[in-house]
């Protein structure tokens, strides 16, 4: 297909192709002539990678290494994994102690060198800005939270595409950016219904309407 084609198929300006194409974030179509290529599904699928990722407010840089995952993965599916993570994880942040997050991780059965320090660092400074509100996550809920945490894990790794290495990075990757809004959404709708469920009326009707909710 033309580049016209393309455009029409994603919904991707051609401009915005073009720009994708000279950042190296798309390869290059089959030249037919001078001015003109022809490009395939690899090209709309790719689109679609960096349509997500932009979307998600991934920067260029880090959609560069995401790409460059997809072109040359690592051969272990561990390795491949913890690169797919670090494309979209921010840089470790080598001044931040990582004592507390190491005792949680170890709660998840991590060992030392299991996963990259910048999902420690993550885990670190969200432990920070907590201890700096002056809240501390009550152990049953921690425990809740770490429990939670290893089903997710296992029920999305038993899905990670097998076919090919490019599928398990799109996988990981995507499911990385896109699923985490959703994840927090089910937590709070979660906690809207078992709030209600707990803290309904006394004669056993549901609690009134949360704000911008309508009785009706």
């Amino acid at each position: 297909m033309r580049i016209s084609e393309l455009s029409a198929s994603t919904g991707v300006p051609i401009a915005t192709i073009k720009y994708y194409l000279r950042e190296g974030l798309l390869p290059e179509g089959v030249r037919t002539s001078a001015t003109q290529a022809v490009y395939g599904d690899l090209h709309e699928r790719r689109l679609g990678v960096i349509r997500a990722l932009v979307s998600s407010g991934v920067s260029i840089a880090d959609i560069r290494r995401v790409i460059a995952a997809l072109d040359d993965p690592p051969a272990s599916p561990h390795e491949l994994l913890g690169l797919a993570h670090s494309a979209v994880t921010p840089p470790a942040d080598e001044t931040i102690d990582l004592a507390a997050a190491e005792v949680l991780a170890t709660r998840l059965g991590w060992t030392p060198g299991m996963c990259d320090p910048a999902l420690l660092g993550q885990i670190a400074r969200s432990l920070e800005t907590l201890d700096l509100a002056g809240f501390t996550v009550p152990d049953a809920v921690m425990s809740a939270y770490l429990d939670a945490a290893a089903a997710i894990a296992q029920a999305e790794l038993s899905e990670v595409p097998a076919e090919s290495a490019e599928a398990a990075v799109r996988y990981v990757v995507l499911g990385s950016v896109l699923v985490e809004p959703l994840l927090l959404g089910l937590r709070r709708v979660a906690e809207q219904v078992a709030s209600s469920q707990r803290f309904g009326s006394a004669t056993g009707a549901p609690a009134a309407p949360m704000p911008g909710q309508s009785s009706e």
